[in-house]
């Protein structure tokens, strides 16, 4: 018998009878692994989950709670999938670049977690601009934030890096390892406490299968080689899956994202740019443009460089994607289903 409450469960509701409760664990195309009281256990979903929901916002993912028929000689049965306290989604531009999508739709990446790692390596891959969005969606999700920087044993000095990302988000963690020579590993300690779950986000080649294969001590996932020219990884991880740690945590791998599209990012916005925003009530005019309007606070606050120009295009860019991601969902949702 498997104690779900070392996966994180929580009784809150009564449970019909003839349903347990399990956490889905992994999943490959439309087959899941759930851990239950039983043990682990493949499942399918329920019929009902095909219908009426072209979106699949509501399907089941890895670190969702769910109850299910359970089946000791076959696949198991989905047939809820139980409220969410925390959820990391992006937009999904169905194949299109951003700007050109004639639908979008939310893409869930992982559920019911108490960090996000944001995991980008100290190489040429290097990019505070993609930790700042990546900060957006995860204030959004509902978890805390902690950057991770890993391969600080491929730059001569790590910590010019460090203060540079740290200046640029304040009030975040924001540490610098290396998965082979464990060099900063104790500083994760805090975050991985028995029944905390964390999912790691970040691009392919940037360490996410090597941290996790040393905080399971054993080699868990395979590895790949870098490109050369340009520090850019092949994807290791090829589905979502959760592992229990040593430690009792549990950790949500993802596979590498080649990009991040803002989704339903209006409160990640406005955690991750108060400063930029609180300039706004101080202008003049209630719908000042912050161009050459008189009075302009924003147009002040640049020019005496209280206000980073660079931080408020951060900002700009981010708004528009999400005003426009905000549009285009409205004008594809109709009667809570979806047209193509």
């Amino acid at each position: 018998m498997t104690d779900l409450k070392t996966y994180g469960y929580i009784e809150t509701e009564d449970i019909q009878e003839g349903l347990v409760p399990g956490r889905v664990t992994e999943l490959r195309r439309e087959r899941f692994t759930v851990m239950t009281g039983h043990g682990e256990v493949t499942a399918v979903l329920k019929g009902a989950f095909y219908h009426g929901a072209d979106m699949r916002s509501d399907f089941p993912c890895v670190g969702d709670f769910v109850l299910l028929q359970h089946n000791g000689s076959g696949d198991s049965l989905i047939v809820t999938v139980l409220p969410r306290r925390s959820k990391f989604s992006r937009a999904d531009y169905s194949g299109h670049a951003a700007g050109y999508a004639k639908t979008i739709r939310e893409q869930v990446v992982a559920t019911n977690f108490d960090y996000v790692f944001i995991v980008t390596s100290l190489n040429l891959d290097f990019n505070v601009t993609r930790i700042i969005r990546y900060l957006t969606q995860v204030r959004q999700s509902g978890g805390q934030p902690v950057v991770i920087l890993t391969k600080a044993d491929l730059v001569e000095d790590y910590h010019p890096l460090l203060a540079e990302v740290i200046s640029s988000i304040p009030g975040v963690p924001v540490h610098a390892i290396c998965s082979h020579s464990r060099l900063g590993l104790d500083q994760l300690a805090p975050y991985l406490m028995p029944g905390k779950t964390a999912v790691f986000l970040g691009m392919s080649g940037v360490g996410k299968s090597s941290l996790l294969n040393a905080l399971m001590e054993q080699d868990v996932m395979k590895v790949q080689s870098i490109r050369e020219a340009d520090s850019r990884g092949r994807h290791t991880t090829t589905h979502r899956q959760l592992f229990m740690l040593p430690s009792g945590t549990m950790v949500i791998d993802t596979p590498g994202m080649r990009e991040l599209g803002l989704f339903d990012a209006g409160e990640g916005l406005q955690a991750s740019f108060s400063d930029v925003e609180e300039w706004f009530a101080k202008c003049r005019f209630a719908d000042c443009r912050h161009v050459a309007e008189p009075g302009c606070a924003v147009l002040a606050a640049l020019e005496d460089g209280t206000l980073p120009r660079e931080r408020l295009e951060h900002y700009l860019t981010q708004q528009h994607e999400h005003k426009y991601v905000q549009k285009r969902t409205k004008q594809t949702k109709t009667n809570g289903g979806w047209k193509k």
